[in-house]
């Protein structure tokens, strides 16, 4: 008994020596840096000044602040605009590249270059796209007799524009996430669903829809924790303009750190944002994990 006990602690000791390295790392580059922005949040810090204790000022001046506000119902839109279109995009690829088609691997390929490609060089293609002078879409568009569009440069459109470049650009994640999906149903199901007349929509609602349940339901927060982050397609193509029209929480917090140089501000914003991504993503797993069943 006492061999096996020093056995046991041998083990065990070992186990922490194997993960002590990175949970060093991770202490010094994640849970230091987050305790200290936290402790910013309660100060007035702008660099150049040492932090001064405010309390919780930082934080009643989020309520009070419309471009934030405003911020936070624009990063809305954006999320209720590219999660749920994005979804049904990405499904309908997968079920239609889950046959045994001549070029299914070409497409899959095609769809998912976007994804691994810098949102930067993205960004560029489509702001040459969506040019009113020079851009293809404009273009194509003037063929069938629409006059063009201030695709960048008006509130209106500003932001579906925005909105279509990221469905462009993610939607071949979520479609090899789905295909996976699709290539973990048994065939067994499917022939049995032939035998017994069950073709078409029907085996796609009783048998696919439900097994693929627990894959949209990844998809969902994934995507609804993504989407709150968005910042780079809108610093590069509209720099939250026209009038505040496309400015997102993200971009609000780097305006205030690293424009207006507003560190305990900006340390504020980024802690309700974390609050708002944790309370959305706790009413995603209320009310739509438990309809997934994992067994």
């Amino acid at each position: 008994m006492p061999n096996s006990s020093k056995h046991h602690r041998r083990l065990a000791l070992a186990g922490y020596a194997f993960v002590a390295p990175g949970m060093i790392l991770l202490t010094l580059l994640w849970f230091v840096p987050v305790l200290g922005a936290l402790y910013l949040s309660f100060t007035k810090y702008a660099i150049v000044t040492p932090p001064q204790w405010i309390g919780l000022a930082n934080y009643k001046r989020l309520l009070s602040d419309e471009l934030f506000l405003k911020a936070i119902l624009n990063t809305a839109y954006y999320a209720l605009g590219t999660i749920p279109v994005g979804m049904i995009i990405a499904l309908i690829l997968a079920v239609a590249l889950n046959r045994n088609l001549r070029l299914a691997g070409f497409f899959r390929l095609s769809y998912y270059l976007p994804v691994i490609t810098s949102m930067v060089a993205v960004s560029m293609i489509w702001l040459w796209i969506y040019n009113p002078e020079y851009g293809i879409l404009n273009f194509l568009l003037g063929k069938i007799g629409i006059s063009p569009k201030l695709w960048l440069a008006h509130p209106k459109w500003a932001m579906p524009s925005i909105i279509a470049m990221s469905i462009w650009k993610g939607v071949g994640k979520n479609m090899m996430l789905y295909l996976a999906g699709l290539q973990g149903i048994p065939d067994q199901l499917y022939d049995a669903a032939k035998v017994d007349g069950a073709t078409g929509w029907k085996t796609f609602r009783h048998i696919t829809w439900p097994l693929l349940l627990p894959t949209t339901f990844f998809i969902l927060v994934v995507s609804t924790i993504g989407s709150f982050q968005v910042f780079e397609q809108v610093y590069i193509m509209t720099q939250g303009g026209p009038l505040n029209s496309t400015t997102t929480v993200v971009h609000q917090i780097y305006q205030s750190a690293f424009q207006f140089f507003k560190m305990g501000y900006a340390s504020a914003q980024a802690f309700a944002l974390f609050v708002l991504i944790f309370a959305l993503s706790w009413v995603n797993n209320r009310f739509f994990g438990g309809t997934v069943d994992y067994s």
